[in-house]
């Protein structure tokens, strides 16, 4: 069965995500600057739809979310920099090109 393209795009914002977290000192971002850094990239969604993506990618294991007040702060994990490092794959997320 293929993917759809909304299937598709979701991965592949869920691999962005993944990425802004990994070049992050401590790996963390809030929902908002991980808002900003899918708009570069083309991915012009609501923070309502980061919000369920942050929590798709909790129950996945590639991110610990926490909530500070209103706002939810993501923490990538090791199997997300697994995915990111191309060591393993997470279903549901864009699988990474190979480093040029």
């Amino acid at each position: 069965m293929s993917e759809s393209f909304e299937e598709y795009l979701t991965a592949d914002a869920r691999l962005v995500m993944l990425r802004e977290l990994n070049q992050q000192i401590d790996g963390r971002l809030n929902e908002v600057l991980l808002t900003k850094a899918l708009d570069t990239f083309g991915h012009n969604r609501s923070r309502e739809w980061v919000r369920t993506q942050l929590r798709k990618l909790n129950e996945l294991g590639a991110v610990k979310v926490t909530e500070a007040g209103s706002i939810m702060v993501a923490a990538i994990t090791r199997a997300g920099i697994d995915h990111i490092e191309r060591r393993s794959i997470i279903e549901g997320v864009a699988r990474p090109s190979p480093e040029q």
